[in-house]
């Protein structure tokens, strides 16, 4: 509250200085939250895309799959899918976007040859081939949907934390500070005219007390001349 800081003018100099900087980061809080606002529109944008493709590659891994299973049956599938030796690796990375990490997941052995997925070529079918493919372009697209899910999830809590910043000096501490600043500049004004008014009233007594000394020399005066005139 204002009534708890000194009214003095060190504390009017370094309650100006906060605002100065407070204002200052105000600013600069606020082109950050502009900056990440657009590039969170660009990442739902992207999004909007991945999750599109995801659903497509979805149904297109789904309707391979059970083709297979119909005409190849499924102890066929599961014989060519339980022949995988080699499992995708993920590895993940990060880039700073305004100051926001943003994950990158780079993968790999997701995408395999016919020799490399492990079941005899001569034993399955191109219903399992396709299936197969189409399961590796789903995994690739979902791990590409959890880098932008994540992406999109780390910008906006930044934003909405940019956003609490931005509120807080605005709504809160910039109008505290400036209400103190008022307060102490009314309070040295007060102080100001009570000094001026204190001096106004020494001086007014000092001119009366040399108005009475040169009175009473005065009187003194006229009264050594009647007393020689006697």
């Amino acid at each position: 509250m204002a009534e708890d800081v000194k009214p003095t003018r060190k504390e009017l100099m370094q309650i100006e200085e906060r605002i100065e900087l407070s204002e200052r980061g105000h600013d600069t809080l606020e082109q950050k939250r502009d900056g990440l606002i657009m590039e969170f529109m660009d990442i739902l944008d992207e999004a909007q895309d991945v999750r599109s493709d995801l659903d497509e590659k979805y149904e297109e891994a789904q309707n391979a799959i059970n083709m297979a299973r119909a005409l190849d049956g499924d102890v066929a599938v599961r014989g060519a899918a339980a022949a995988l030796k080699e499992h995708p690796e993920l590895t993940t990375q990060s880039k700073s976007v305004m100051g926001v990490y943003i994950p990158q997941i780079d993968s790999t052995k997701v995408r395999k040859s016919l020799d490399e997925r492990g079941y005899g070529v001569l034993g399955t079918s191109a219903r399992i081939d396709e299936a197969a493919s189409a399961y590796e372009e789903l995994l690739e697209q979902i791990i590409l949907a959890a880098e932008v899910e994540t992406a999109m999830k780390k910008m906006l809590d930044e934003i909405e934390t940019t956003k609490r910043r931005v509120n807080a000096l605005e709504f809160k501490l910039l109008p505290e500070l400036r209400a103190n600043e008022e307060y102490i500049e009314q309070k040295l004004e007060e102080q100001e005219r009570e000094e001026i008014f204190r001096m106004k009233k020494i001086k007014d007594k000092k001119e009366r007390e040399e108005d009475e000394e040169a009175e009473a020399e005065r009187e003194a005066e006229e009264a050594e001349t009647v007393a020689a005139d006697d």
